[in-house]
């Protein structure tokens, strides 16, 4: 059985600085988008009466166009592909991390069975459930933050997909710019083919393609 690959959907500022940085940065689920979710996280940092709760968000399907569109739309957007074991093995023993995949609840099954405390980080609304996400979360019962940076190094990043949106001509230009940083001259870089895929192309030809006798 292969291992588990977790897909990180950002944008290209944000992925050159991972490269630079050879590092993570966990943020304030307060600017999530869904605040179910951020009201979650808050409760959880009330309960453990902690000072920040920080978290990061990784998807465990398979690239899809859902993802795209939400998370990494327009030109500039970024999947990069982390071979999960040797990621996580970056967050190993370190003080306040904890990881897990979430789990998707649908609100009736609440109302008899609500989650326990250490389970709020990792609970969402059962519309999300094609998500299928992973979380690392991070506790400081300490200090008031905003987010937090963690080091990697570049080992645990399997591939790097541009957007199916990039231009081609740009998508080359973009490769070769992150080539160019220290320690990713190897990088497998490519732009993805999801909404244009030059193989899936030749396929549908073959249905209107005349047939010898």
């Amino acid at each position: 059985m292969g291992h588990t690959s977790l897909r990180r959907y950002t944008n290209l500022v944000a992925t050159i600085q991972i490269l630079r940085q050879q590092a993570m940065t966990l943020l304030n689920p307060e600017l999530w988008d869904d605040k179910n979710d951020s009201y979650g996280m808050r409760q959880y940092m009330n309960a453990l009466g902690a000072r920040s709760v920080l978290a990061l968000c990784f998807a465990e399907q398979h690239e899809t166009y859902h993802h795209w569109k939400v998370f990494s739309s327009g030109h500039d957007g970024v999947c990069i592909q982390f071979n999960k074991d040797v990621l996580l093995g970056y967050f190993q023993d370190r003080v306040g991390i904890r990881s897990g995949v979430v789990d998707y609840r649908e609100i009736r099954n609440m109302r008899t069975a609500p989650p326990l405390r250490d389970e709020l980080p990792f609970v969402k609304r059962f519309p999300y459930r094609d998500e299928k996400e992973f979380r690392l979360v991070y506790v400081d019962m300490q200090e008031k933050i905003g987010f937090k940076d963690f080091p990697i190094g570049l080992d645990c990043i399997e591939r790097i997909n541009l957007s199916p949106w990039i231009p081609r001509s740009l998508a080359d230009s973009v490769r070769s710019t992150i080539r160019s940083i220290p320690g990713c001259s190897h990088m497998n870089v490519s732009r993805s083919t999801l909404v244009e895929n030059d193989q899936w192309k030749k396929h549908l030809d073959r249905a209107v393609a005349p047939h010898e006798e």
